[in-house]
C-alpha cells in the first residue's frame, strides 16, 4: 500500500506564489513518476506537471514559466513551486505517483487565487 501526504495549499492573492509538496511512503520499490494535476469546481480533472524518476518534465501549456516541479528521489518527494498565480488556477490539486504497476492519487490540496 502507497500513503501519499500532501501539503502547501492555501489562499493567495494573484500574483502571489505557493509551493505545494507530496511525500510517498508505503511499499514503494521503484516510482516512474510523480506529478500534479487539478480539478476546477465543474471541470475535469487536468494534467499541471509531471516528472519522472530521471527528471524529464511535462508542463501544461497554461502554467509553462510559472509553474516548476522538482522532486526529491530519497526521499519519494514530489514539490510544485507555483509562481504568478492566477485566479484561474484555483482548483484542488491532486499528487499523483505512478508505480510500475499502479497510480496512487493523494486526497487533494486546496489552492485560491484571488483577484
Amino acid at each position: 500500500q502507497v500513503h501519499l501526504v500532501e501539503s502547501g495549499g492555501g489562499l493567495v492573492q494573484a500574483g502571489g506564489s505557493l509551493r505545494l509538496s507530496c511525500a510517498a511512503s508505503g511499499s514503494i520499490f521503484s516510482i516512474n513518476a510523480m506529478g500534479w494535476y487539478r480539478q476546477a469546481p465543474g471541470k475535469q480533472r487536468e494534467l499541471v506537471a509531471t516528472i519522472t524518476s530521471g527528471g524529464n518534465t511535462n508542463y501544461a501549456y497554461s502554467v509553462k514559466g510559472r509553474f516548476t516541479i522538482s522532486r526529491d528521489n530519497a526521499k519519494n518527494t514530489v514539490f510544485l513551486q507555483m509562481n504568478s498565480l492566477k485566479p484561474e488556477d484555483t482548483a484542488v490539486y491532486y499528487c499523483l505517483t505512478r508505480l510500475p504497476r499502479d497510480d496512487y492519487w493523494g486526497h487533494g490540496t486546496q489552492v485560491t487565487v484571488s483577484s
